[in-house]
């Protein structure tokens, strides 16, 4: 899969994409990024601890969060992916679902555009996508919490999405799916996607996952947001393990060091 100018190989590898909310009010480090001297230092962070994509978000999408004008989020977003670009040779993600900030990232330099409702929000947005030749991830979401057979409605769900992309003319190589972790899910439906990643590694298409410190984590384990990395940790092992390409996190370096050490023991095998 390429995104910007890196080839990824998704099939063999799993890479880290760091988180960079340029956000006042994220769940668990709102605030803190928000300056550009302030997420450039970060950024230099992360992609020393590993991180191969920069993913940049400028509305917070947590439980309750409230929905901000196209315009203050572009305000938000486009100085930081800007300032990525100009100093670091990395791909960026811009995690927005909505077509006025998607192009308006584009054209300050984003490479891909990650989407929590899979194409499902804004029906302009995979054609912008597609117009721009950017890659793309798909979420699962929905605003039932109420399933019949979960995984494969969530399958299905997602298909549908990749659907989308396609008929707007999103080559498949620019996709790649995410089941959606504590996103229209309850706590116990969140566990059982996490014991059936391989299913959606099966469908034909790289899986990004994104658990870092969410609510499945704090709840499991007890524990508040800045306190969840080992919880993260561990779901990033068992990603790993079941096949995804990408992992989301806001700790790079713990859970860079857990896909190379199990890389390195899943390549043993092969010798």
């Amino acid at each position: 899969m390429r995104i910007g100018n890196r080839n990824f190989d998704t099939k063999n590898n799993t890479y880290i994409m760091g988180i960079l909310n340029a956000t006042p009010d994220s769940f668990s480090d709102g605030g803190k990024f928000n300056t550009v001297d302030k997420a450039l230092y970060h950024v230099s962070e992360m992609i020393r601890a590993g991180a191969s994509i920069i993913d940049i978000g400028g509305e917070s999408t947590r439980p309750g969060h409230k929905q901000i004008p196209d315009q203050e989020e572009i305000e938000r977003v486009l100085p930081m992916i800007e300032a990525v670009k100009a100093n670091f040779d990395v791909p960026v993600s811009l995690d927005t679902y909505k077509s006025e900030v998607a192009l308006a990232g584009i054209k300050a330099g984003a490479d891909m555009i990650n989407d929590i409702w899979g194409l499902k929000y804004d029906e302009k947005l995979a054609k912008t996508i597609a117009d721009n030749h950017v890659a793309c991830c798909l979420m699962h979401n929905r605003d039932s919490k109420e399933y019949d057979a979960l995984v494969p409605e969530i399958k299905t769900e997602l298909q549908e999405s990749v659907d989308l992309a396609l008929a707007a003319g999103i080559t498949k190589e620019k996709i790649m799916i995410d089941p959606g972790i504590g996103f229209g899910k309850t706590y116990e439906q969140n566990l059982v996607v996490l014991n059936a990643l391989d299913q959606f590694c099966e469908m034909g298409y790289p899986v990004l996952l994104g658990t870092s410190r969410k609510s499945v984590i704090r709840l499991t384990l007890d524990t508040n947001a800045t306190d969840s990395v080992a919880g993260t940790v561990a779901t990033t092992a068992l990603g790993v393990l079941a096949g995804c390409a990408f992992i989301r996190v806001h700790d790079v370096k713990e859970n860079m060091d857990a896909v190379r050490m199990i890389q390195a023991i899943k390549r043993s095998e092969m010798e």
